[in-house]
């Protein structure tokens, strides 16, 4: 048994690495596309970028292991069905369940680590990409001139140089208006210079040559100075030019962001405020008859007496309004984070859930090539992500629990997965004929 547990795994690991990578390909490729005009132009060095995409692998390595795992099971048992060795292996008296075992054995496995890395890698990984990200955003992109354009980079200077070497940073024919002073307005025009970054000061370090500084102070003509150079060094903050990284611990977290442990403690913390407020709703609304009751006892006319009841009534709705908006309020965060932390379950368990669905599928359609095997598994993943994305958002209005919506595409697949495990074995002939009315009539 050991032998034939090797030789299914040695066929199953290589189609589970390939099939996992490519989908994490295809993910990053469709990120970069998406965010790449986010990233052009800013400057960033080699190892921001690779910070960027290793913290985006942690949330695309979730998503792609189940997909992995469908596409090796489909392609395993395909290939070794096509080539009659799993029949022979029968005739050799090892059962359905026994030629399996090592393939479920080997998702249970995955199963463990993927819900381990859910829980304690992406979250820290999410966080930090989202930090990350706040910071390119705020960024500014990379200082630059261009001959004979006006730059506005700079905040309260615009440049203009007639001539730029991009090759030694030099200038020709510069002027800069400095709009930096609230009381003064100063023009400086200069022959030629150059223009380098100081990383020390995080500022940009103007050398200009042959000179002048028009100067206008409080915009009136008789305050008006000329001022003639051979070399002037100016400093201009260059703040928001180099990647300033944000204090980590000053950023909240959401729900994508934390373990499961802190996530349950906003939820059985919002759990116990909701029913507070339903209780203090129940103590409002008992409240009503004492009320009618003590103004029916007073000494005031009728008349008064419909006007102090009418307003005690609404002061009462006020409030009762105020309690059920609060109840709304806590429910509504307690079931977004039960979500959550149910989609940190359910995620992992889709390897087992997948690996049930391909041993038997594979077996059935006996075609291990690639194509038929991505068709399958991409119609069995887009169904499952439907399923849990259509889930979260029904969940987070009310609609289902948590629980259903994030568990509902492992219970159908899972059952699919069933039935064609009983196919497989033949256990009854009814079901068989049953299956191939169903699901394989076309094939």
């Amino acid at each position: 048994m050991k032998i034939v547990s090797k030789y299914f795994l040695k066929f199953h690991i290589g189609p589970f690495l390939f099939g996992t990578f490519l989908v994490v390909f295809l993910f990053l490729f469709q990120f970069l596309m998406r965010d790449l005009d986010k990233l052009v132009g800013k400057g960033l060095s080699f190892w921001v970028i690779f910070q960027l995409i290793s913290l985006n692998l942690s949330w695309m390595l979730v998503l792609a292991v189940p997909m992995g795992v469908l596409f090796s099971t489909l392609m395993t048992f395909g290939n070794l069905s096509a080539l009659f060795e799993i029949t022979a292996m029968k005739s050799g008296g090892y059962s359905f369940l026994q030629l399996v075992a090592p393939i479920i054995t080997f998702s249970i496995v995955l199963f463990g680590f993927l819900f381990w890395f859910n829980d304690v890698v992406l979250p820290e990984s999410n966080h930090q990409l989202k930090i990350l990200m706040m910071d390119i955003n705020r960024k500014k992109p990379t200082f630059s001139l261009e001959s004979g354009q006006f730059s506005t980079q700079i905040e309260y200077y615009t440049i203009l140089a007639r001539r730029v070497d991009s090759v030694s940073n030099g200038l020709r024919g510069v002027t800069i208006y400095d709009n930096s002073k609230s009381r003064q307005f100063n023009t400086i025009s200069a022959d030629s210079g150059f223009v380098v970054f100081v990383p020390s000061l995080n500022k940009l370090r103007f050398v200009l040559f042959k000179g002048e500084i028009l100067q206008l102070i409080n915009y009136e003509p008789q305050n008006f100075r000329k001022i003639r150079f051979e070399r002037l060094e100016i400093l201009l903050e260059a703040k928001g030019f180099t990647l300033e990284r944000s204090n980590e611990t000053m950023v909240a977290r959401s729900d994508r962001e934390m373990k499961i442990r802190d996530m349950r403690e906003i939820v059985d913390e919002s759990r116990r405020l909701s029913q507070k407020s339903q209780n203090r709703v129940a103590e409002l609304l008992a409240t009503q008859p004492k009320v009618i009751q003590s103004k029916m006892f007073s000494d005031t006319t009728l008349v008064k007496l419909d006007e102090i009841i009418e307003r005690d009534f609404s002061f009462l709705e006020t409030q009762i309004s105020s309690e059920v908006f609060r109840i709304t309020d806590f429910e509504s965060r307690a079931r977004q984070y039960e979500v959550e932390i149910h989609k940190k379950y359910a995620i992992p368990f889709a390897c087992i859930v997948f690996a049930f669905v391909g041993c038997p599928l594979g077996m059935i359609t006996k075609r291990g090539n690639f194509g038929i095997s991505a068709a399958i598994s991409l119609g069995f993943y887009v169904f499952y992500w439907a399923c849990l994305i259509g889930g979260e958002k029904l969940a987070d209005r009310g609609f289902v629990s948590p629980f259903l919506s994030m568990w509902l595409g492992n219970f159908i697949i899972g059952i699919i997965g069933f039935l064609l495990i009983l196919k497989v074995n033949n256990e009854s002939v009814f079901l068989s004929r049953f299956l191939n009315k169903i699901f394989f009539r076309h094939s």
